[in-house]
């Protein structure tokens, strides 16, 4: 990082301009551009203004990371973002936004206790372990099964 760059997100966060917004204009990855920022205390304050975000939520029409257009095909489920990289970018920066909807609750065949899995409704055991014990019983050390 040049002095140059440094005097330009010291201007960049005295205006109140976000880590990304920042990054995209001094060309500085953003995980370098916060840790300056945070080595030198330019961290957001109460006053500053909040970061804007320049793809608008609203439109269906276009990615919500990068803002592309987006080509839906008639007769399937309307994309929201461009690309598997958008939406995993988009996911990981806003974790309280993401509809989980698959979380199943059972009770483990093997132990009894209560578990949670997501995305698999068919699940039977909570551990590995659980599921060794289930199949094929229980085994020493030794790896000979010992009689139940």
């Amino acid at each position: 990082m040049t002095d140059v760059q440094k005097i330009q997100i010291r201007e960049h966060r005295a205006k109140g301009v976000g880590y990304t917004t920042i990054s995209h204009l001094t060309g500085i990855p953003v995980n370098a551009v916060k840790s300056f920022c945070k080595r030198n205390d330019l961290g957001r304050r109460a006053g500053d203004a909040a970061e804007v975000n320049p793809v608008e939520e609203s439109n269906p029409n276009q990615c919500k990371k990068c803002g592309e257009p987006l080509i839906h095909t008639p007769g399937r489920k309307q994309k929201k973002y461009c690309s598997d990289d958008c939406r995993m970018k988009w996911w990981k920066a806003h974790p309280g936004l993401v509809k989980q909807k698959a979380f199943y609750s059972f009770e483990c065949a093997s132990c009894g206790k209560g578990f949670t899995a997501y995305g698999n409704k068919k699940r039977k055991f909570c551990s590995h372990g659980c599921y060794i014990t289930g199949r094929f019983g229980k085994f020493r050390k030794a790896g000979k099964k010992v009689a139940a």
